[in-house]
């Protein structure tokens, strides 16, 4: 093909450096205060692959753990791909190896272990055809600090109103 592009790309337009975001998190950045973001790969199978390409994901409830020295990605529903047999299709909730490089996961048990971290996905994305996911390690708010949040969004909301309407 001349055009560079693939039979059956996803239906949704791609920018122009082959990026575009699938699904997003946005749940997790209200409820985590986020310390490092990491770019990892996802070992999927086909109809998970076309499901996605679909926007057929949730992110929302989320986690990824550490066993035996891999990532996993745990309760992450993607929906079944509707044109492919029952037989091969995947299950929605299953969970996925993500794939990040042997010294990032080192530094990620080490950082996990402490109390009160976690491991929460906050974006899912294809990139150049592979598909991608931001995870991020995370540190759970309390009730007053998702309202002092709340409060300073508010304010530069504000601000940013009032030095807009000066022009």
């Amino acid at each position: 093909m001349a055009g560079g592009g693939r039979i059956g790309e996803c239906a949704v337009a791609d920018s122009s450096d082959g990026y575009k975001i699938v699904s997003d998190n946005r749940q997790a950045r209200h409820e985590y205060e986020i310390l490092e973001t990491y770019e990892a790969g996802l070992e999927l199978m086909g109809s998970e692959v076309k499901s996605i390409r679909q926007g057929r994901v949730n992110l929302r409830d989320g986690y990824a753990l550490i066993k035996d020295g891999e990532l996993w990605l745990h309760n992450i529903h993607i929906s079944p791909y509707t044109m492919t047999n029952k037989a091969y299709n995947h299950e929605a909730k299953r969970a996925r190896k993500l794939l990040l490089h042997r010294d990032e996961i080192r530094k990620l048990i080490g950082k996990v272990e402490q109390k009160g971290l976690t491991l929460v996905p906050l974006k899912l994305y294809l990139q150049r055809g592979w598909v991608k996911a931001t995870i991020a390690l995370a540190k759970g708010k309390k009730l007053h600090d998702k309202r002092e949040s709340l409060k300073r969004k508010q304010e530069s909301r504000e601000t940013a109103r009032a030095l807009s309407g000066r022009d």
